[in-house]
């Protein structure tokens, strides 16, 4: 799909209140799995019941309950969208868990914590929203002496890569690289490297089959508006393209230490 000036729309062209609604409908706003947040939390060593745990663009909070049911300390929950936000809160309410579990809403570039309060930074499918250099090098300011960051992002998983994939990413995301590039990169933001790992293909086909209802709602909700019509092409642009090329690119969690 491409728009009059021959570009391929992302979702950052897309209305807010409109991408809000699409993915509130959602279990998980983008690729992942309980077990997938566990294997990256089992890297990170030290925490208690007095730590403190930033989940950043948590959306609804499927991996911060997780983090909740794995973890005794203090969770703050951040997400642009008050919908999300709200879900979140109910579901701490739901789990048990709302005395250490607190959903606000907040910009992952204007963080309300004090510098070096966190111990752990989580931030699952979210980082692209500051890049992923800009996003690791302002986390760390929050971060204690110490103090964790846990990210998935997108990465290249092979060398080459169609050219067909490539247009689609350097319009999404030029940021896109290599684990080496990211790792590098991870350790030039002033963290020691710790684990890399690539979230299992299932994950991500998972949530696109998690799409096919809310795609159906969607479109009956909102039948004859070109924004929403475009949006959900948009998606189903890229799901295409990943089934059709699953091997070049993929999410890969890395978790790091600041050094």
């Amino acid at each position: 799909m491409s728009n009059q000036n021959n570009t391929i729309p992302t979702i950052h062209d897309f209305d807010l209140n409109l991408i809000c609604e699409y993915y509130l409908s959602l279990d998980r706003q983008g690729p992942g799995s309980p077990e997938v947040t566990l294997k990256a939390l089992s890297f990170i060593e030290g925490l208690t019941a007095e730590s403190r745990i930033a989940d950043l663009g948590c959306g609804t909070g499927g991996q911060t309950m997780t983090l909740a049911a794995a973890t005794t300390g203090h969770i703050v929950g951040l997400d642009l969208f008050p919908k999300f936000i709200d879900r979140l809160n109910e579901q701490a309410w739901e789990h048990g868990v709302r005395d250490r579990v607190q959903g606000i809403v907040g910009s992952m570039d204007a963080l309300p914590f004090e510098p070096e309060s966190l111990d752990l930074i989580w931030c699952e499918g979210a980082i692209y929203n500051l890049g992923f250099e800009r996003g690791l090098r302002y986390f760390r300011d929050f971060l204690k002496s110490g103090g964790w960051v846990a990210v998935t992002e997108n990465t290249w998983l092979t060398d080459e890569h169609p050219a067909e994939v490539e247009e689609f990413w350097n319009a999404a995301y030029p940021e896109i690289d290599t684990i080496p590039n990211k790792i590098a990169t991870m350790q030039r933001a002033g963290y020691e490297f710790v684990a890399a790992f690539k979230v299992p293909e299932k994950c991500w086909h998972n949530f696109y089959a998690s799409q096919d209802e809310a795609n159906r709602i969607f479109l009956e909700k909102h039948a004859g508006d070109p924004a929403a019509e475009a949006f959900l092409a948009g998606e189903a642009f890229e799901r295409a393209l990943y089934e059709k090329y699953h091997e070049p690119w993929g999410y890969v969690f890395y978790i790091g230490r600041k050094a």
